[in-house]
């Protein structure tokens, strides 16, 4: 990807502390951000591709939901030997799917993407083998959760698989304090410093709603996936495999 600035959004003291929107200051800087702030991005990412590889079925639809800059997508297009396949690529944000589509334009690949200006809850899911919630759901409100994942659920072919990392929270007080604490360290380990990790999490105090991963297992089943497997934490970031 070109095009990556340094996130420097929440260094000024003297700047006001807004709620967090995915704005045009912040695709400009996401991909350094993101990176910079979710341990095992890069893996999470990178095995995407290979799950494309080995459960995108021929004649299908992949979807990738809240695509943001679009490495996901880019991802499952690599990674996709399947053949007539499409990629729908979707996210509300004008900003993130501007970029994205210019940081791909000059990317031979295979099997195309279509980028979807929308709200991921307004999408109808349909013949697809794969879809990706990459650190999306979270953004969602908590009561719209389950409809969206009943829709995934719906649209999914039989043998086809729902890819959903998030953000999480720990029952246990004491392990979410660690946990917590640990992505800190990760955090300042990138260059941030605690003014910035400070006013992040209180930009994203309201807007990103993180779950315990019984939760997130409960639900799934309640929308009517069969089997959900942990393949990766780090930390209180994780991400999971839902089947039919």
């Amino acid at each position: 990807m070109s095009d990556i600035y340094r996130d420097n959004i929440y260094r000024n003291p003297d700047q006001p502390t807004t709620e967090f929107v995915f704005d045009r200051q912040v695709a400009r800087v996401f991909s350094d951000m993101i990176h910079r702030s979710v341990p095992g991005y890069s893996t999470v990412i990178n095995m995407i591709g290979v799950l494309a590889g080995e459960y995108v079925q021929s004649g299908s639809v992949c979807y990738d939901l809240g695509c943001s800059l679009g490495a996901s997508s880019l991802a499952l297009a690599q990674g996709i030997t399947a053949k007539e396949c499409r990629i729908v690529a979707v996210d509300n944000s004008p900003e993130m799917l501007e970029q994205a589509g210019r940081q791909t334009s000059q990317l031979a690949l295979s099997t195309p993407i279509e980028w979807l200006c929308a709200d991921v809850l307004d999408v109808q899911i349909g013949n697809a083998s794969m879809v990706v919630l990459n650190f999306t759901l979270q953004f969602i409100p908590p009561h719209a959760r389950l409809q969206l994942l009943t829709n995934i659920r719906k649209g999914l072919r039989p043998q086809g698989l729902l890819v959903l990392s998030e953000k999480i929270t720990f029952q246990d007080p004491g392990q979410d304090r660690l946990q917590i604490e640990m992505h800190h360290a990760f955090k300042r380990a990138n260059g941030y410093n605690d003014l910035e990790i400070s006013r992040k999490r209180s930009a994203l105090e309201k807007v990103l709603i993180p779950e315990t991963l019984e939760t997130h297992r409960t639900r799934l089943a309640e929308a009517g996936f069969g089997r959900t497997d942990l393949w990766f934490q780090c930390f209180n970031f994780v991400s999971l495999v839902a089947r039919p």
